[in-house]
């Protein structure tokens, strides 16, 4: 069943990235992505977030709890599950930056906010119906705070409207579902909505951490090309990147060793118009930097892995 469905996974769309094999698992994540995409509740919260982000670029604050609250109460519950390890903490410094990270698993941005100092207080800014897609993630953001939603389209969901622009008719339905309910986020107005809270969010002396692979990884120790969000803002806003080395987190289970290795700050200079040459030359040493941090020959631990199943599900 799952060879007829199959497209070749180096075909390109309209999109300009490669698409998965449109096997079952797919096609039945494009479907959840629409479910979450047509979810009020979620919907509500992320522009919320987002309102709420653009209210602290005109009043200078937002409604929040404090970096050290947030902190503390994540880093018990990361703590009760996992050991976890930090590495050149002193890296960071006590200034506005950009974090960029690898990102393995749905549970590295709580694992960086248990982590991560206090102060500069820190927003993240990740795929909004990833972090909003089950209610105990909603209720954990929505005490946690400090989130920036970002709307786009899943390589699934796109991979689903190729197929179906290309005869398959029996993905027809979910493909139109997609298009009238998945916001892509690559308008001009979402784009420079998005750009004006990162620029407010350093104005006020605040930090942003982002993941510039732009997905999931698939293998330890294996970085994937970075996207160039990242590179564009700090360049705009001339604030170091800080890169972070995430380190066991593919594949959990209970008390496992997690590794946070913190890179030297990448220092910008600061360009309100970056070219192109130059936004991918930074791209390229941050590429580099985030590759060095990460284990060359990574070894999955042996032996039981107790809730495993439920702990690589439990942030999913």
């Amino acid at each position: 069943m799952v060879s007829m469905l199959q497209t070749k996974p180096e075909q390109t769309s309209e999109y300009q990235q490669p698409l998965p094999e449109l096997t079952e698992a797919v096609i039945k994540r494009a479907g959840e992505g629409v479910a979450y995409a047509r979810c009020q509740q979620s919907n509500k919260m992320i522009e919320q977030a987002l309102s709420s982000q653009e209210n602290a670029i005109n009043t200078g604050r937002e409604n929040r709890i404090s970096g050290k609250i947030r902190r503390a109460v994540l880093r018990v519950l990361i703590h009760i599950l996992f050991n976890v390890k930090v590495e050149n903490p002193e890296r960071i410094p006590n200034t506005p930056v950009l974090f960029a990270a690898n990102h393995l698993n749905h549970i590295d941005p709580f694992l960086l906010l248990s982590e991560l100092p206090a102060k500069p207080y820190f927003h993240i800014l990740g795929d909004a119906r990833t972090l909003y897609n089950s209610v105990g993630k909603r209720l954990l953001l929505h005490f946690a705070k400090g989130v920036i939603p970002l709307d786009r389209m899943w390589k699934e969901e796109i991979a689903v409207v190729e197929a179906a622009k290309n005869g398959r008719k029996d993905l027809a339905e979910l493909a139109y579902d997609i298009e009238k309910y998945v916001p892509k986020g690559n308008s001009i107005e979402s784009m420079r909505r998005l750009d004006r809270i990162v620029q407010g969010i350093f104005a006020r002396n605040e930090s942003v951490m982002l993941f510039p692979e732009g997905k999931l990884g698939d293998v330890e120790g294996q970085l994937l090309p970075l996207k160039r969000g990242a590179v564009i803002y700090a360049l705009r806003s001339g604030v170091p990147i800080v890169p972070i080395a995430l380190i066991g987190t593919k594949d959990l289970f209970f008390r496992k060793q997690l590794t946070v290795r913190i890179g030297e700050p990448l220092i910008l200079p600061q360009c309100t118009r970056p070219k192109s040459q130059q936004i991918q030359a930074v791209c390229d040493e941050l590429h580099s930097k985030m590759q060095d941090l990460l284990p060359l020959h990574y070894q999955e631990p042996t032996g039981i892995k107790l809730f495993r199943n439920f702990l690589n599900h439990l942030f999913w």
